[in-house]
């Protein structure tokens, strides 16, 4: 495994990291595809022989059972400092008034149960889910840079919201001189380019990496066009996937798919390996988040760090892709609620 540094930071990371939300048991409040204990420790230890140490979770992920499995197996496999956690908090995780949120109240008392749940005195990489518009944005960072200086967290990252709102909080973090958010968790595959706009631009000036998720479109990408909508994944999503991945597209992302099929029959790899690999060509890319059912899934990821596309294969994929004004791709009705209160008549969908 060849490793990379996470953004400017001097934290090794492998290229390919294990998007944990696959994981979590039955009735915990997570859809039918999620794999229980039993069935994901083998996978993690599948990834962790194969030379990943990069695993992606959240406090939301199945009611908090993601971050119990894939910390107990963590613990049973692993040498804790060989390893990268990182954990989400900011969606809810208890009715009633402080049980969602970037609140400071929040922020401490979410941290503390991701420690208690993973099995581990500090979490490497703590991710802002969301942003948290009834929060003073002042209130959420200051709250972060007390658990890196209290010992809890390494390193701070974000996801998705829009660039404007990453790079008021950049600048707020460098004048008040506290710890930096040095990762972005994006949207972003051959199916949705619409971050190569602003966010990836604006990661690539600030240093900041990025770790992607969904980057097969929801499987979209590691399968033929007819068979796209046929996992257990793709049946649950319903307009949400609809929504990131823009139904009046249809044509271009047929195309597209389709040149992801010729490309990898012409390599002799998978249809998977290929859209990774094509993540790996762009230089923001620190590590797509890779929600592995199988062994053999995670055996395509590793296997697109040996796939070098030519630039007649970029073009291929590349071409067919059009615009697409994609904003529930990066935020919540709650983000897009409070972009509208600001800009009065802005064209949102």
């Amino acid at each position: 495994m060849r490793y990379v540094k996470l953004g400017r930071t001097g934290l090794d990371v492998s290229p390919i990291a294990i998007g944990a939300m696959t994981y979590g048991e039955p009735g915990r409040g997570h859809p039918v595809w999620s794999l229980g204990e039993e069935d994901a420790r083998p996978l993690v230890k599948h990834a962790l022989d194969a030379g990943i140490n990069f695993f992606d979770t959240a406090n939301m992920y199945s009611n908090g059972s993601s971050e119990e499995i894939l910390g107990r197996a963590l613990r049973d496999f692993a040498d804790r400092d060989d390893v990268v956690i990182a954990t989400k908090l900011r969606h809810p995780m208890r009715p009633g008034p402080n049980g969602k949120g970037l609140s400071r109240k929040a922020i401490m008392t979410e941290a503390d149960h991701s420690l208690r749940r993973l099995g581990t005195d500090y979490i490497d990489l703590y991710q802002v889910h969301r942003n948290d518009h009834a929060t003073p944005l002042e209130e959420t960072l200051e709250a972060l840079h007390d658990l890196v200086k209290a010992g809890k967290v390494r390193y701070l990252g974000a996801s998705s919201m829009p660039a404007w709102e990453f790079a008021k909080a950049l600048h707020l973090q460098q004048r008040n001189g506290w710890a930096r958010f040095v990762s972005m968790q994006d949207h972003y595959n051959l199916l949705a380019r619409e971050e190569e706009r602003e966010m990836i631009p604006l990661c690539l000036d600030e240093g900041v990496g990025t770790i992607i998720w969904s980057p097969l479109a929801r499987g979209r990408l590691a399968r033929g066009w007819d068979d796209a909508k046929s996992t257990a994944r793709s049946g649950t999503d319903g307009a949400y996937a609809d929504a990131l991945y823009s139904p009046e597209q249809e044509a271009s992302n047929h195309a597209i798919v389709d040149a992801v099929g010729e490309v990898a029959t012409a390599h002799g790899v998978s249809r998977a390996s290929v859209a990774l690999a094509w993540l790996r060509r762009q230089p923001v890319v620190t590590a797509p988040l890779v929600g592995a059912g199988s062994t053999a899934q995670i055996d395509d990821a590793i296997a697109s760090l040996d796939v070098e596309l030519t630039d007649e294969d970029v073009r291929a994929l590349t071409a067919p892709y059009t615009p697409r004004y994609d904003w529930q791709g990066v935020s919540d009705e709650e983000t897009m609620n409070a972009i509208r209160a600001r800009i009065p008549g802005m064209a949102l969908k």
